[in-house]
């Protein structure tokens, strides 16, 4: 792909920006394609070298607050209407629930995931909490003389160390599982407000 096809393909799918910050990515890249090719590269392999035109879409939508694309899908390309206004107001009772509810749900979602993070997380602290009592009962069994008891519970306690050690590391793993479906979730919600011009 030549430079002039890259820029325009980028421009087109930036279309959900404000134009001001088109127009300053577009010389960002037109800036760093032009650099790489004074360093030797081919007007493609410098092309190549910034990246592809979806990553860097993609990047972007990450990177842009989700008030800058909702003032931006929100403000009227044209004039409303006055039929289109008289519409908004009587459908206002409908729609508006709905947009309430829909954001209710997915912020309990939300919530739900979380919630199960730290719970996996309380499991571990009370399988820890656990080893750690078995411990003066251990030794108690110990100066009574009572090797066996003191034994079962010493056994017992690593038991649940180590369910204790399996947890937090499960815990770890999905916890950052939870912040990737996070970024995917407002990724989608930004997506929402790109919708097909992005």
């Amino acid at each position: 792909m030549n430079k002039e096809l890259f820029l325009q393909t980028l421009r087109e799918r930036l279309s959900f920006l404000p134009q001001r910050d088109i127009e300053e990515r577009i010389s960002f890249y037109e800036e760093m394609i032009d650099d790489r090719i004074e360093e030797g590269l081919s007007e493609e392999e410098a092309v190549a070298a910034v990246g592809s035109v979806d990553d860097i879409v993609e990047q972007v939508m990450a990177e842009i607050p989700l008030s800058k694309l909702v003032v931006q899908k929100v403000k009227p390309k044209r004039s409303i209407r006055t039929w289109e206004i008289v519409l908004l107001i009587l459908g206002f009772p409908v729609w508006f629930p709905l947009i309430i509810a829909f954001a209710a749900v997915m912020f309990s979602v939300w919530i739900v995931l979380w919630a199960l993070v730290i719970t996996v997380f309380a499991v571990g602290v009370s399988f820890v909490a656990g080893w750690i009592s078995t411990l003066p009962v251990a030794l108690y069994y110990v100066t009574r003389g009572s090797f066996a008891g003191a034994g079962s519970f010493l056994g017992a306690g690593m038991i649940l160390a180590g369910l204790g050690i399996l947890v937090f590391i499960g815990g770890k793993y999905f916890g950052k599982g939870v912040i990737i479906i996070t970024k995917k979730y407002l990724l989608w919600i930004k997506s929402l407000f790109v919708g097909k011009e992005g």
